[in-house]
Protein backbone atom coordinates (compact mmCIF):
# COMPACT_ATOMS: atom_id res chain seq x y z
CA UNK A 1 0.00 0.00 0.00
CA UNK A 2 1.29 3.43 -0.90
CA UNK A 3 -0.05 6.83 0.06
CA UNK A 4 -0.68 7.75 -3.59
CA UNK A 5 -2.72 4.61 -4.36
CA UNK A 6 -6.40 4.12 -3.48
CA UNK A 7 -6.86 1.54 -0.72
CA UNK A 8 -9.59 0.40 1.64
CA UNK A 9 -7.43 1.62 4.55
CA UNK A 10 -6.38 4.81 2.78
CA UNK A 11 -9.53 6.54 1.52
CA UNK A 12 -9.64 10.06 0.10
CA UNK A 13 -11.62 12.75 1.85
CA UNK A 14 -14.48 14.68 0.35
CA UNK A 15 -16.25 11.60 -1.03
CA UNK A 16 -18.62 9.08 0.55
CA UNK A 17 -16.80 6.10 2.04
CA UNK A 18 -17.45 2.71 0.46
CA UNK A 19 -19.12 -0.25 2.13
CA UNK A 20 -16.91 -2.40 4.33
CA UNK A 21 -18.26 -5.97 3.98
CA UNK A 22 -18.04 -8.23 6.98
CA UNK A 23 -18.18 -11.49 5.01
CA UNK A 24 -18.30 -12.94 1.48
CA UNK A 25 -21.86 -13.71 0.46
CA UNK A 26 -21.38 -13.69 -3.32
CA UNK A 27 -18.83 -15.33 -5.62
CA UNK A 28 -18.74 -13.65 -9.00
CA UNK A 29 -17.27 -15.41 -12.04
CA UNK A 30 -15.93 -13.05 -14.68
CA UNK A 31 -15.11 -9.85 -12.81
CA UNK A 32 -14.49 -7.53 -15.71
CA UNK A 33 -15.43 -3.89 -16.03
CA UNK A 34 -19.12 -4.60 -16.57
CA UNK A 35 -19.64 -6.40 -13.29
CA UNK A 36 -17.76 -3.72 -11.38
CA UNK A 37 -19.90 -0.98 -12.95
CA UNK A 38 -23.18 -2.88 -12.61
CA UNK A 39 -23.93 -5.74 -10.19
CA UNK A 40 -21.22 -4.70 -7.73
CA UNK A 41 -22.67 -1.17 -7.70
CA UNK A 42 -26.18 -2.51 -7.05
CA UNK A 43 -24.76 -4.67 -4.23
CA UNK A 44 -22.96 -1.64 -2.80
CA UNK A 45 -26.06 0.53 -2.87
CA UNK A 46 -28.24 -2.24 -1.41
CA UNK A 47 -25.83 -2.54 1.53
CA UNK A 48 -25.92 1.23 2.05
CA UNK A 49 -29.73 1.24 1.93
CA UNK A 50 -30.20 -1.66 4.35
CA UNK A 51 -27.07 -1.66 6.49
CA UNK A 52 -26.53 -5.37 5.69
CA UNK A 53 -22.77 -5.83 5.17
CA UNK A 54 -22.74 -9.62 4.76
CA UNK A 55 -22.81 -9.50 0.96
CA UNK A 56 -19.16 -8.98 0.13
CA UNK A 57 -18.11 -10.22 -3.29
CA UNK A 58 -15.18 -12.50 -4.09
CA UNK A 59 -14.50 -11.74 -7.73
CA UNK A 60 -13.02 -14.41 -9.97
CA UNK A 61 -11.13 -13.27 -13.04
CA UNK A 62 -11.11 -15.73 -15.90
CA UNK A 63 -8.63 -14.85 -18.65
CA UNK A 64 -5.76 -13.19 -16.81
CA UNK A 65 -4.68 -11.88 -13.42
CA UNK A 66 -5.07 -8.24 -14.51
CA UNK A 67 -8.14 -7.37 -12.43
CA UNK A 68 -6.71 -9.17 -9.40
CA UNK A 69 -3.51 -7.17 -9.76
CA UNK A 70 -5.51 -3.96 -10.05
CA UNK A 71 -7.80 -4.50 -7.06
CA UNK A 72 -5.90 -6.63 -4.55
CA UNK A 73 -3.32 -3.89 -3.83
CA UNK A 74 -6.30 -1.58 -3.18
CA UNK A 75 -8.08 -3.91 -0.75
CA UNK A 76 -10.78 -4.45 -3.38
CA UNK A 77 -11.93 -0.81 -3.40
CA UNK A 78 -12.24 1.00 -6.71
CA UNK A 79 -14.10 3.94 -8.20
CA UNK A 80 -16.83 4.23 -10.82
CA UNK A 81 -16.88 7.26 -13.11
CA UNK A 82 -20.43 7.91 -14.35
CA UNK A 83 -20.01 9.85 -17.57
CA UNK A 84 -23.05 11.76 -18.85
CA UNK A 85 -23.27 14.11 -21.80
CA UNK A 86 -23.48 17.16 -19.53
CA UNK A 87 -21.80 16.11 -16.30
CA UNK A 88 -19.97 13.28 -14.58
CA UNK A 89 -19.61 11.94 -11.04
CA UNK A 90 -17.34 9.56 -9.13
CA UNK A 91 -18.27 7.07 -6.41
CA UNK A 92 -16.24 4.57 -4.42
CA UNK A 93 -17.30 0.91 -4.36
CA UNK A 94 -16.20 -1.42 -1.58
CA UNK A 95 -18.49 -4.43 -2.13
CA UNK A 96 -15.67 -6.41 -3.77
CA UNK A 97 -13.60 -7.95 -0.97
CA UNK A 98 -10.92 -9.52 -3.17
CA UNK A 99 -10.26 -11.01 -6.61
CA UNK A 100 -8.96 -14.54 -7.22
CA UNK A 101 -7.27 -15.88 -10.36
CA UNK A 102 -8.19 -19.55 -10.92
CA UNK A 103 -4.96 -20.41 -12.73
CA UNK A 104 -3.24 -19.88 -9.37
CA UNK A 105 -6.10 -19.94 -6.83
CA UNK A 106 -8.62 -22.58 -7.90
CA UNK A 107 -8.61 -24.20 -4.47
CA UNK A 108 -9.58 -20.91 -2.83
CA UNK A 109 -12.42 -20.33 -5.30
CA UNK A 110 -13.78 -23.85 -4.82
CA UNK A 111 -13.72 -23.36 -1.05
CA UNK A 112 -15.63 -20.09 -1.40
CA UNK A 113 -18.24 -21.73 -3.63
CA UNK A 114 -18.71 -24.44 -1.02
CA UNK A 115 -18.73 -22.12 2.02
CA UNK A 116 -22.12 -21.95 3.79
CA UNK A 117 -21.79 -18.16 4.06
CA UNK A 118 -21.85 -17.91 0.26
CA UNK A 119 -25.46 -17.81 -0.92
CA UNK A 120 -25.23 -16.49 -4.49
CA UNK A 121 -22.96 -17.09 -7.48
CA UNK A 122 -23.21 -14.50 -10.25
CA UNK A 123 -21.65 -14.66 -13.70
CA UNK A 124 -20.62 -12.26 -16.46
CA UNK A 125 -18.41 -14.44 -18.64
CA UNK A 126 -19.75 -13.29 -22.07
CA UNK A 127 -21.62 -15.55 -24.46
CA UNK A 128 -18.53 -17.46 -25.55
CA UNK A 129 -17.63 -18.26 -21.93
CA UNK A 130 -20.46 -20.79 -21.76
CA UNK A 131 -18.58 -23.37 -23.84
CA UNK A 132 -21.48 -24.15 -26.14
CA UNK A 133 -21.47 -25.89 -29.47
CA UNK A 134 -23.39 -24.24 -32.35
CA UNK A 135 -26.45 -26.35 -31.44
CA UNK A 136 -26.39 -25.00 -27.87
CA UNK A 137 -25.13 -28.16 -26.18
CA UNK A 138 -22.09 -28.23 -23.93
CA UNK A 139 -18.74 -28.40 -25.72
CA UNK A 140 -17.31 -31.12 -23.50
CA UNK A 141 -13.90 -30.80 -25.13
CA UNK A 142 -13.66 -27.16 -24.01
CA UNK A 143 -14.27 -28.17 -20.38
CA UNK A 144 -12.60 -31.59 -20.48
CA UNK A 145 -9.85 -30.69 -18.03
CA UNK A 146 -12.31 -29.52 -15.40
CA UNK A 147 -14.57 -32.52 -15.88
CA UNK A 148 -11.59 -34.86 -15.50
CA UNK A 149 -10.56 -33.02 -12.33
CA UNK A 150 -14.08 -33.41 -10.90
CA UNK A 151 -14.21 -37.10 -11.75
CA UNK A 152 -10.82 -37.63 -10.08
CA UNK A 153 -11.90 -35.88 -6.87
CA UNK A 154 -15.09 -37.94 -6.64
CA UNK A 155 -13.16 -41.16 -7.35
CA UNK A 156 -10.75 -40.23 -4.55
CA UNK A 157 -13.62 -39.85 -2.11
CA UNK A 158 -13.84 -36.07 -2.18
CA UNK A 159 -10.20 -35.19 -1.76
CA UNK A 160 -7.21 -34.82 -4.07
CA UNK A 161 -3.51 -34.43 -3.37
CA UNK A 162 -3.32 -31.44 -5.72
CA UNK A 163 -6.10 -29.24 -7.05
CA UNK A 164 -5.99 -28.97 -10.81
CA UNK A 165 -6.30 -25.31 -11.96
CA UNK A 166 -9.67 -24.56 -13.51
CA UNK A 167 -9.61 -23.97 -17.26
CA UNK A 168 -13.21 -22.86 -17.83
CA UNK A 169 -15.91 -20.93 -15.98
CA UNK A 170 -18.51 -23.67 -16.44
CA UNK A 171 -16.05 -26.33 -15.28
CA UNK A 172 -15.08 -24.26 -12.24
CA UNK A 173 -18.74 -23.72 -11.35
CA UNK A 174 -19.63 -27.41 -11.59
CA UNK A 175 -16.60 -28.38 -9.52
CA UNK A 176 -17.63 -25.86 -6.88
CA UNK A 177 -21.22 -27.08 -6.83
CA UNK A 178 -20.03 -30.67 -6.47
CA UNK A 179 -17.92 -29.68 -3.47
CA UNK A 180 -20.89 -27.83 -1.97
CA UNK A 181 -23.18 -30.83 -2.52
CA UNK A 182 -21.45 -32.56 0.39
CA UNK A 183 -23.15 -30.16 2.80
CA UNK A 184 -26.31 -29.66 0.78
CA UNK A 185 -26.37 -25.91 1.57
CA UNK A 186 -28.73 -24.18 -0.91
CA UNK A 187 -27.27 -21.74 -3.40
CA UNK A 188 -28.51 -19.51 -6.22
CA UNK A 189 -26.57 -19.31 -9.50
CA UNK A 190 -27.46 -16.09 -11.28
CA UNK A 191 -26.13 -15.48 -14.79
CA UNK A 192 -26.07 -11.88 -15.98
CA UNK A 193 -24.96 -12.47 -19.56
CA UNK A 194 -26.88 -11.50 -22.69
CA UNK A 195 -28.52 -14.78 -23.68
CA UNK A 196 -32.15 -15.59 -24.22
CA UNK A 197 -33.52 -17.49 -21.20
CA UNK A 198 -30.04 -17.28 -19.72
CA UNK A 199 -30.75 -19.00 -16.42
CA UNK A 200 -32.22 -22.08 -18.10
CA UNK A 201 -29.33 -22.15 -20.56
CA UNK A 202 -26.83 -22.18 -17.71
CA UNK A 203 -28.74 -24.82 -15.77
CA UNK A 204 -28.79 -27.11 -18.80
CA UNK A 205 -25.05 -26.70 -19.34
CA UNK A 206 -24.29 -27.37 -15.68
CA UNK A 207 -26.37 -30.54 -15.76
CA UNK A 208 -24.73 -31.67 -19.00
CA UNK A 209 -21.33 -31.09 -17.45
CA UNK A 210 -22.28 -33.05 -14.33
CA UNK A 211 -23.54 -35.95 -16.43
CA UNK A 212 -20.44 -35.92 -18.63
CA UNK A 213 -18.04 -35.93 -15.67
CA UNK A 214 -20.05 -38.31 -13.46
CA UNK A 215 -22.33 -40.35 -15.72
CA UNK A 216 -23.07 -43.19 -13.30
CA UNK A 217 -24.16 -43.56 -9.68
CA UNK A 218 -21.13 -41.51 -8.62
CA UNK A 219 -22.99 -38.46 -9.93
CA UNK A 220 -26.21 -39.09 -8.03
CA UNK A 221 -25.26 -36.85 -5.09
CA UNK A 222 -24.53 -33.89 -7.35
CA UNK A 223 -27.68 -34.41 -9.44
CA UNK A 224 -29.84 -34.65 -6.30
CA UNK A 225 -28.25 -31.48 -4.97
CA UNK A 226 -28.98 -29.62 -8.20
CA UNK A 227 -32.59 -30.81 -8.07
CA UNK A 228 -33.23 -29.91 -4.45
CA UNK A 229 -30.99 -27.00 -3.51
CA UNK A 230 -29.82 -24.97 -6.53
CA UNK A 231 -31.78 -22.44 -8.58
CA UNK A 232 -30.75 -20.69 -11.79
CA UNK A 233 -32.85 -17.52 -12.14
CA UNK A 234 -32.93 -15.60 -15.39
CA UNK A 235 -31.86 -11.97 -15.43
CA UNK A 236 -31.44 -9.00 -17.74
CA UNK A 237 -28.73 -6.37 -17.30
CA UNK A 238 -28.15 -3.07 -19.05
CA UNK A 239 -25.47 -0.42 -18.76
CA UNK A 240 -22.94 0.76 -21.32
CA UNK A 241 -19.48 0.20 -19.83
CA UNK A 242 -16.69 1.22 -22.21
CA UNK A 243 -13.01 0.56 -21.77
CA UNK A 244 -11.37 2.96 -19.33
CA UNK A 245 -8.93 5.38 -20.95
CA UNK A 246 -5.69 6.76 -19.49
CA UNK A 247 -7.23 10.23 -19.65
CA UNK A 248 -10.13 9.09 -17.48
CA UNK A 249 -7.72 7.57 -14.96
CA UNK A 250 -5.90 10.90 -14.80
CA UNK A 251 -9.22 12.77 -14.44
CA UNK A 252 -10.31 10.61 -11.49
CA UNK A 253 -6.88 10.83 -9.89
CA UNK A 254 -7.22 14.62 -9.88
CA UNK A 255 -10.67 14.26 -8.28
CA UNK A 256 -9.67 11.74 -5.59
CA UNK A 257 -6.11 12.82 -4.99
CA UNK A 258 -4.96 9.18 -5.28
CA UNK A 259 -4.42 6.79 -8.17
CA UNK A 260 -7.08 4.15 -8.85
CA UNK A 261 -5.88 1.34 -11.09
CA UNK A 262 -9.28 -0.36 -10.83
CA UNK A 263 -11.36 2.53 -12.21
CA UNK A 264 -14.33 1.62 -14.41
CA UNK A 265 -16.57 3.92 -16.44
CA UNK A 266 -20.31 3.69 -17.06
CA UNK A 267 -23.13 5.71 -18.56
CA UNK A 268 -25.80 7.22 -16.24
CA UNK A 269 -28.39 4.60 -17.25
CA UNK A 270 -28.44 1.22 -15.47
CA UNK A 271 -31.06 -1.53 -15.35
CA UNK A 272 -31.22 -4.95 -13.72
CA UNK A 273 -34.24 -7.24 -13.96
CA UNK A 274 -34.06 -10.47 -11.94
CA UNK A 275 -36.34 -13.49 -11.80
CA UNK A 276 -37.40 -13.80 -8.18
CA UNK A 277 -36.41 -17.46 -7.81
CA UNK A 278 -33.74 -17.79 -5.15
CA UNK A 279 -32.69 -20.89 -3.25
CA UNK A 280 -31.81 -18.94 -0.12
CA UNK A 281 -30.95 -15.43 1.12
CA UNK A 282 -30.02 -12.66 -1.32
CA UNK A 283 -29.05 -8.98 -1.18
CA UNK A 284 -31.90 -6.46 -1.18
CA UNK A 285 -31.05 -5.42 -4.74
CA UNK A 286 -34.50 -3.89 -5.18
CA UNK A 287 -33.48 -1.27 -2.60
CA UNK A 288 -30.84 -0.19 -5.13
CA UNK A 289 -33.28 0.00 -8.03
CA UNK A 290 -33.31 -3.54 -9.42
CA UNK A 291 -36.59 -5.05 -10.60
CA UNK A 292 -37.59 -8.41 -9.12
CA UNK A 293 -40.18 -10.17 -11.27
CA UNK A 294 -41.74 -13.55 -11.95
CA UNK A 295 -41.01 -13.27 -15.67
CA UNK A 296 -37.86 -11.69 -17.09
CA UNK A 297 -38.60 -12.72 -20.68
CA UNK A 298 -40.44 -9.57 -21.87
CA UNK A 299 -37.70 -7.31 -20.49
CA UNK A 300 -35.02 -9.59 -21.87
CA UNK A 301 -36.51 -9.68 -25.33
CA UNK A 302 -36.94 -5.92 -25.42
CA UNK A 303 -33.32 -5.38 -24.45
CA UNK A 304 -31.82 -8.04 -26.71
CA UNK A 305 -33.82 -7.08 -29.77
CA UNK A 306 -33.96 -3.31 -29.36
CA UNK A 307 -30.76 -2.31 -27.57
CA UNK A 308 -28.36 -5.14 -28.34
CA UNK A 309 -29.65 -5.63 -31.86
CA UNK A 310 -29.23 -1.93 -32.65
CA UNK A 311 -25.82 -1.92 -30.98
CA UNK A 312 -24.60 -4.63 -33.36
CA UNK A 313 -26.07 -2.94 -36.42
CA UNK A 314 -24.37 0.35 -35.57
CA UNK A 315 -21.11 -1.44 -34.77
CA UNK A 316 -20.77 -3.26 -38.10
CA UNK A 317 -22.07 -0.50 -40.34
CA UNK A 318 -20.23 2.15 -38.33
CA UNK A 319 -16.92 0.30 -38.61
CA UNK A 320 -17.39 -0.06 -42.36
CA UNK A 321 -18.10 3.67 -42.62
CA UNK A 322 -14.89 4.50 -40.78
CA UNK A 323 -16.37 5.39 -37.38
CA UNK A 324 -14.25 4.18 -34.46
CA UNK A 325 -16.98 4.70 -31.84
CA UNK A 326 -20.64 3.81 -31.49
CA UNK A 327 -21.39 7.50 -30.85
CA UNK A 328 -19.81 8.38 -34.18
CA UNK A 329 -21.74 5.64 -35.95
CA UNK A 330 -25.18 6.41 -34.56
CA UNK A 331 -24.86 10.11 -35.39
CA UNK A 332 -24.05 9.28 -39.03
CA UNK A 333 -27.33 10.18 -40.82
CA UNK A 334 -27.28 7.08 -43.06
CA UNK A 335 -26.60 4.67 -40.19
CA UNK A 336 -29.07 6.49 -37.91
CA UNK A 337 -31.81 6.00 -40.51
CA UNK A 338 -31.03 2.28 -40.74
CA UNK A 339 -30.91 1.98 -36.95
CA UNK A 340 -34.36 3.54 -36.70
CA UNK A 341 -35.60 1.21 -39.46
CA UNK A 342 -34.39 -1.80 -37.50
CA UNK A 343 -35.67 -0.50 -34.14
CA UNK A 344 -39.14 0.66 -35.07
CA UNK A 345 -40.06 -1.27 -38.23
CA UNK A 346 -38.37 -4.61 -37.58
CA UNK A 347 -37.84 -5.23 -33.86
CA UNK A 348 -40.56 -3.30 -32.08
CA UNK A 349 -43.51 -5.07 -33.83
CA UNK A 350 -42.17 -8.44 -32.60
CA UNK A 351 -42.34 -7.48 -28.91
CA UNK A 352 -44.89 -7.42 -26.12
CA UNK A 353 -44.18 -4.47 -23.85
CA UNK A 354 -43.37 -5.37 -20.23
CA UNK A 355 -45.57 -3.65 -17.68
CA UNK A 356 -44.50 -0.04 -17.23
CA UNK A 357 -42.18 0.09 -20.26
CA UNK A 358 -43.02 2.24 -23.30
CA UNK A 359 -41.12 0.49 -26.08
CA UNK A 360 -41.05 3.43 -28.48
CA UNK A 361 -39.74 5.72 -25.75
CA UNK A 362 -37.24 3.02 -24.81
CA UNK A 363 -36.07 2.87 -28.43
CA UNK A 364 -35.58 6.63 -28.61
CA UNK A 365 -33.69 6.48 -25.31
CA UNK A 366 -31.39 3.82 -26.78
CA UNK A 367 -30.40 6.07 -29.67
CA UNK A 368 -29.76 8.93 -27.26
CA UNK A 369 -27.64 6.73 -25.01
CA UNK A 370 -25.56 5.47 -27.95
CA UNK A 371 -24.88 9.07 -28.97
CA UNK A 372 -23.25 9.90 -25.61
CA UNK A 373 -19.64 10.56 -26.69
CA UNK A 374 -18.24 10.07 -23.19
CA UNK A 375 -18.99 6.34 -23.12
CA UNK A 376 -16.43 5.75 -25.88
CA UNK A 377 -17.74 2.31 -26.82
CA UNK A 378 -15.79 1.33 -29.93
CA UNK A 379 -17.38 -0.24 -33.00
CA UNK A 380 -14.66 -2.90 -33.09
CA UNK A 381 -15.36 -3.84 -29.45
CA UNK A 382 -19.11 -4.27 -30.00
CA UNK A 383 -18.43 -6.13 -33.26
CA UNK A 384 -16.68 -8.96 -31.39
CA UNK A 385 -18.20 -12.45 -31.18
CA UNK A 386 -20.75 -11.94 -33.95
CA UNK A 387 -21.58 -15.62 -34.35
CA UNK A 388 -22.52 -15.76 -30.67
CA UNK A 389 -24.55 -12.54 -30.67
CA UNK A 390 -26.41 -12.55 -34.01
CA UNK A 391 -28.64 -15.58 -33.27
CA UNK A 392 -29.96 -13.87 -30.13
CA UNK A 393 -30.00 -10.23 -31.19
CA UNK A 394 -31.37 -10.58 -34.73
CA UNK A 395 -32.52 -14.20 -34.95
CA UNK A 396 -35.78 -13.76 -33.06
CA UNK A 397 -36.65 -10.56 -34.92
CA UNK A 398 -36.02 -12.33 -38.22
CA UNK A 399 -38.03 -15.43 -37.34
CA UNK A 400 -41.00 -13.50 -35.94
CA UNK A 401 -41.02 -11.03 -38.83
CA UNK A 402 -40.98 -13.77 -41.45
CA UNK A 403 -43.75 -15.62 -39.60
CA UNK A 404 -45.82 -12.42 -39.77
CA UNK A 405 -45.19 -12.09 -43.49
CA UNK A 406 -42.60 -9.28 -43.24
CA UNK A 407 -39.05 -9.25 -44.55
CA UNK A 408 -37.09 -7.21 -41.98
CA UNK A 409 -35.01 -4.82 -44.04
CA UNK A 410 -33.02 -3.51 -41.09
CA UNK A 411 -31.96 -7.05 -40.17
CA UNK A 412 -30.96 -7.61 -43.80
CA UNK A 413 -28.81 -4.48 -43.73
CA UNK A 414 -27.21 -5.55 -40.45
CA UNK A 415 -26.39 -9.02 -41.75
CA UNK A 416 -24.87 -7.57 -44.92
CA UNK A 417 -22.76 -5.23 -42.79
CA UNK A 418 -21.61 -8.13 -40.60
CA UNK A 419 -20.65 -10.22 -43.62
CA UNK A 420 -18.71 -7.34 -45.16
CA UNK A 421 -17.03 -6.67 -41.80
CA UNK A 422 -15.88 -10.31 -41.65
CA UNK A 423 -14.77 -10.16 -45.28
CA UNK A 424 -12.70 -6.99 -44.91
CA UNK A 425 -11.10 -7.99 -41.62
CA UNK A 426 -10.10 -11.32 -43.19
CA UNK A 427 -8.67 -9.83 -46.40
CA UNK A 428 -6.81 -7.09 -44.51
CA UNK A 429 -5.19 -9.56 -42.14
CA UNK A 430 -6.68 -7.83 -39.08
CA UNK A 431 -8.62 -10.98 -38.25
CA UNK A 432 -11.92 -11.52 -36.47
CA UNK A 433 -12.39 -11.71 -32.71
CA UNK A 434 -14.94 -14.52 -32.69
CA UNK A 435 -14.97 -18.05 -31.25
CA UNK A 436 -15.72 -19.34 -34.78
CA UNK A 437 -13.11 -17.16 -36.46
CA UNK A 438 -11.40 -20.08 -38.17
CA UNK A 439 -14.66 -21.17 -39.80
CA UNK A 440 -15.46 -17.62 -40.91
CA UNK A 441 -12.03 -17.06 -42.40
CA UNK A 442 -12.19 -20.38 -44.25
CA UNK A 443 -15.52 -19.39 -45.82
CA UNK A 444 -14.32 -15.98 -47.00
CA UNK A 445 -12.83 -16.29 -50.47
CA UNK A 446 -13.58 -19.99 -50.82
CA UNK A 447 -15.51 -19.20 -54.01
CA UNK A 448 -13.76 -15.92 -54.85
CA UNK A 449 -14.32 -14.34 -58.24
CA UNK A 450 -10.91 -13.84 -59.90
CA UNK A 451 -9.44 -10.43 -60.67
CA UNK A 452 -10.19 -6.99 -59.33
CA UNK A 453 -8.07 -4.00 -58.52
CA UNK A 454 -9.40 -3.76 -54.98
CA UNK A 455 -8.30 -7.21 -53.85
CA UNK A 456 -11.90 -8.20 -53.11
CA UNK A 457 -12.75 -10.14 -56.26
CA UNK A 458 -14.14 -8.55 -59.41
CA UNK A 459 -13.48 -4.92 -60.30
CA UNK A 460 -16.36 -3.56 -58.23
CA UNK A 461 -16.04 -6.18 -55.50
CA UNK A 462 -19.75 -6.98 -55.72
CA UNK A 463 -19.68 -10.51 -57.12
CA UNK A 464 -17.00 -11.67 -54.69
CA UNK A 465 -18.79 -9.97 -51.81
CA UNK A 466 -22.03 -11.75 -52.65
CA UNK A 467 -20.32 -15.13 -52.85
CA UNK A 468 -18.75 -14.58 -49.43
CA UNK A 469 -21.99 -13.26 -47.95
CA UNK A 470 -23.97 -16.31 -49.05
CA UNK A 471 -21.30 -18.63 -47.69
CA UNK A 472 -21.21 -16.80 -44.35
CA UNK A 473 -24.98 -16.77 -43.94
CA UNK A 474 -25.02 -20.54 -44.48
CA UNK A 475 -22.91 -21.00 -41.33
CA UNK A 476 -24.77 -23.53 -39.14
CA UNK A 477 -26.57 -21.93 -36.22
CA UNK A 478 -26.27 -18.33 -37.44
CA UNK A 479 -29.78 -17.80 -38.84
CA UNK A 480 -33.02 -19.35 -37.57
CA UNK A 481 -33.80 -22.80 -38.92
CA UNK A 482 -35.96 -22.60 -42.01
CA UNK A 483 -34.85 -19.11 -43.06
CA UNK A 484 -35.79 -19.05 -46.77
CA UNK A 485 -33.29 -18.43 -49.53
CA UNK A 486 -35.46 -15.52 -50.60
CA UNK A 487 -34.43 -13.64 -47.46
CA UNK A 488 -30.77 -14.34 -48.20
CA UNK A 489 -31.47 -12.64 -51.54
CA UNK A 490 -32.79 -9.62 -49.61
CA UNK A 491 -29.57 -9.52 -47.61
CA UNK A 492 -27.49 -9.82 -50.77
CA UNK A 493 -29.36 -6.85 -52.23
CA UNK A 494 -27.97 -4.75 -49.37
CA UNK A 495 -24.34 -5.33 -50.36
CA UNK A 496 -24.15 -2.12 -52.35
CA UNK A 497 -25.47 -0.21 -49.34
CA UNK A 498 -22.69 -1.45 -47.07
CA UNK A 499 -20.00 -1.08 -49.74
CA UNK A 500 -20.88 2.54 -50.48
Amino acid sequence: MTEDRLHRDHLPGGIDAPVMPTSVGIVHLGIGAFHRAHQAVYTERAAIATGDTTWGILGVTQRSATVRDQLRPQGGVYSVLTAGEQESSVELVGSVVDVAYPAEETERVLAALAAPSTHVVTLTITEKGYARRPDGSLDTEAVAGDLAALAAVVAAGGAAETVRPAASAIGLLVRGLAQRAASGAPITVLTCDNMVDNGRVLERLVREAADAALPGPEGDTLRAFLDASVTFPCSMVDRIVPATTPEQRDQVERTLGVRDEGLVVGEPFAQWVIEDRFAGPRPAWEAAGATLTKDVAPFEQAKLRLLNGTHSLVAYSGWLAGHSTIAGGVTDPVIAERARQYLFEDALPTLTAPEGLDLRQYGEQILSRFANPHTGHTTAQVAMDGTQKIPFRWGGVLADSLAAGREPQGVAFGLAAWAEFVRRRTHSGEGIDDPRAAELEALVGAAEVPGGSDGLGDVEGLAGAEEDLRALLALPGLLPAGTPESFVDVVAAEIESVLS
